[in-house]
């Protein structure tokens, strides 16, 4: 089957389960933290803040792509995934003698936040080293399914083990999976790839960092791909990631199995999106596609925040998870296609950069949730997203919306 073409290559093989099973990891540790920090401190504010602090690595996410040009994504992503698992191997510790508090739940989360951010990054960029070009799209859109699948059985899986076994056994599947993951993450293909200017090695790390950061500059359709990147983590993902724990609690009522229910109605609908990328992908135009769905994605939003029954409001995570999916998978499709091998760790650093606005949009929806509610929040954060969609789509017209441009090919 042309959907399943990307399994040929032997390091897929090995490089998809190992992120399906660090992908299962992060979102059963976000669920099995995220209520135990609400519960305990019972502040939306606090669990905010303890949201935005695992996005601190973003700000490093450019470094880690030089790095990997350097001495291979594959050996960065081991390292990255033997953090992982000895980190979460000291919140075990902490569980089982009873020592886990809201504060030591912080720091740890804060050690774990300098790297998971560019864990995307690694395997995106392993992706786009090993796959042909014709089949980009494909292992690109079945990479996705391994973050969604995620939220869908790792949402349910860490709320139904907590809810069953209790917090200590739930997080003995987590650390599990990132002992898996680290031994498949082993049979991935390792390539380093020196960047060069002008047939001269690049020898200083910042000077490569500050290259990339021209080369996206001067670039309109990466660029416009970055600031449509930031917007949406700034926007978007807030209302249908930490704040998910407010609606399930404050407004559906619905306790921890019901916000696993959320997440995942989320989550499938992105998964969705993301098979149907995997075996229709090769014909639509990415940068096209990427505009017109995010666009989608936040009209969607607008009317979930005032859906008052959790059935609706699931159905209408599906259809908003289904645009996310439109809108990010070909995004980071457009910017491997369009860039040149040398630059393609620093771009991608780069890109996550924009993750950053996710921070920074739940540390600001925080105190608006608090002060109004999450309707709102969601319409204000919405309505600030749809406008400068257009003003991207209006700036950078030539670059992202003509059919023979290079962000279209």
């Amino acid at each position: 089957m042309t959907a399943l073409a990307p399994f040929r290559v032997r390091s897929f093989r090995f490089q998809w389960p190992a992120d399906l099973a660090t992908a299962w990891a992060f979102e059963m540790e976000a669920i099995i933290l995220g209520w135990y920090v609400l519960v305990e401190t019972g502040s939306v504010l606090w669990l905010t803040a303890f949201g935005a602090l695992t996005f601190l690595g973003v700000l490093l996410a450019p470094m880690f792509g030089v790095v990997g040009d350097r001495i291979g994504y594959r050996n960065l992503l081991c390292l990255m995934r033997l953090t992982y698992a000895a980190l979460a191997g000291v919140l075990l510790t902490l569980i089982f003698t009873g020592s886990l508090t809201p504060i030591l739940a912080f720091a740890v989360a804060i050690l774990s936040g300098l790297v998971r951010p560019s864990d995307l990054v690694m395997r995106n960029l392993l992706v786009g080293q090993t796959m042909p070009a014709d089949q980009l799209m494909g292992a690109m859109g079945i990479s996705r399914t391994t973050a969604d699948s995620a939220r869908v059985a790792g949402s349910l899986a860490g709320a139904g083990l907590v809810a069953v076994l209790g917090m200590g056994p739930a997080y003995v599947a987590v650390v599990a999976l990132y002992l898996g993951s680290l031994l498949l993450t082993f049979g991935v293909t390792n390539t380093a790839v020196r960047p060069t200017i002008a047939g001269t090695r690049a020898i200083s790390p910042w000077r490569d960092m500050r290259e990339g950061l021209s080369y996206v500059w001067n670039q309109p359709h990466l660029r416009a791909a970055m600031y449509l990147a930031f917007l949406v983590n700034l926007t978007a993902f807030p209302l249908t990631g930490t704040l998910l724990a407010y609606v399930a609690k404050n407004v559906y009522g619905i306790g921890q199995t019901g916000l696993g229910w959320l997440a995942a109605s989320f989550a499938f609908g992105a998964l969705v999106g993301s098979i149907a990328l995997s075996t229709h992908g090769a014909n639509i135009r990415p940068a096209r596609i990427m505009l017109a769905a995010g666009g989608a994605w936040y009209a969607l939003l607008i009317v979930f925040a005032f859906m008052t029954s959790p059935v609706a409001g699931c159905v209408l995570l599906m259809a908003a998870g289904f645009a996310q999916s439109l809108c990010m998978v070909p995004m980071a499709v457009m910017l491997l296609r369009a860039t040149a091998p040398a630059f393609r760790g620093r771009v991608m650093g780069v890109r996550m950069l924009a993750v950053y606005g996710m921070p920074l949009g739940i540390l600001a929806a925080g105190p608006l949730v608090a002060r109004f509610d999450y309707a709102i929040t969601a319409a204000i954060f919405c309505g600030v997203g749809l406008l400068f969609t257009l003003v991207i789509a209006l700036r950078w017209r030539s670059a992202l919306w003509n059919p023979a441009s290079s962000a279209n090919g």
